[in-house]
């Protein structure tokens, strides 16, 4: 009865250890590097000349790799696809992240939480979202030439309200790389999902992966605009009562054939070198049968 769930576990085992592997040779290779150590100071701060925005789509698992310390607020409005079987309607999401640098390279991210608002004529419905947790670790800090990789690894609490369309545990392993171009910088997020919880539980379950790509440009101190694009990947089709696609609201275990494929376009604003205001509006690239109409997504972000 418990096989789902033991093979889960092993498979978080070898990932694990892939990653682990990534992490020592990332270490033999690199030498110069500021590796699981003290970043140059006079580096670090030359750095801020070109500072980078922190990803504004895909919240819960676009994650840069930056060991920081700050409080990012988050409130999507999302259009649902009026072709599938909820029928159109909207959804509202109000969310806080905490990043804490624990060390120069260690960092403790609290990454999913929430609430959630549902109006569709086929489900009128409002609860708490899953709550996801994790340690991120920067294995190269290059400030000299603004290059930074980072691994992590985290887990969702299947605490969240199923008629949100929550309560999925699952396991997230991740890599993020960044790179700097004078004021021009790129990034991306690959995530690796084992869920945890019964195949058929709830909404039914999938492993999963999603990437992320970001790129923006510091006009000014005060101004960067943002392009980014995100992908969702179901790796197993289960039964559902949900015959779509869920990206990243919830893991419905079905949209095998049809993944989802977004992009997002941006700004940030920055009145002061620690406070950030960001809003981006993404729109799907992909077809089939899926959550996604579009989305307006509203975030803050306060550096410490």
């Amino acid at each position: 009865m418990n096989c789902g769930l033991t093979s889960g576990w092993v498979r978080v085992g070898v990932a694990g250890g892939l990653l682990m592997a990534l992490a020592g040779s990332a270490n033999a290779q690199h030498a110069g590097f500021v590796l699981f150590g003290e970043p140059n100071p006079a580096a670090a701060r030359a750095s801020l000349e070109n500072k980078f925005v922190h990803p504004i789509s895909g919240p819960y698992f676009h994650e840069d790799s930056f060991i920081t310390t700050d409080v990012r607020t988050w409130l999507l409005y999302h259009k649902v696809d009026e072709d599938i079987a909820l029928g159109g309607g909207h959804a509202m999401v109000a969310a806080a992240q905490i990043r804490v640098a624990l060390t120069n390279w260690l960092q403790l991210v609290a990454y999913k939480d929430g609430y959630t608002w549902l109006s569709t004529p086929g489900l009128e419905t409002n609860g708490a979202n899953d709550i996801a947790a994790g340690l991120k670790f920067a294995v190269i800090q290059d400030f000299e030439s603004n290059f930074h990789l980072s691994l992590g690894a985290g887990y969702q609490f299947p605490w969240g309200d199923p008629s949100a369309l929550q309560n999925d545990g699952e396991v997230r392993l991740w890599g993020s790389v960044n790179k700097g171009f004078g004021p021009f910088h790129v990034g991306a997020t690959f995530n690796y999902f084992i869920h945890t919880s019964p195949t058929n539980g709830d909404l039914g379950n999938s492993d999963r992966i999603s990437w992320h790509l970001h790129g923006d440009y510091r006009l000014c101190d005060w101004f960067s605009p943002v392009l980014e694009f995100n992908g969702y990947h179901n790796l197993t089709e289960n039964s559902s009562p949900l015959a779509f696609h869920g990206a990243d609201v919830g893991n419905f275990g079905t949209g095998l054939d049809d993944p989802v494929i977004t992009t997002a376009l941006g700004f940030e604003v920055r009145p002061i070198e620690k406070l950030g205001f960001r809003a981006a509006f993404e729109l799907p690239l992909t077809g089939g049968d899926q959550l996604f109409g579009w989305r307006v997504t509203l975030s803050m972000v306060l550096s410490f």
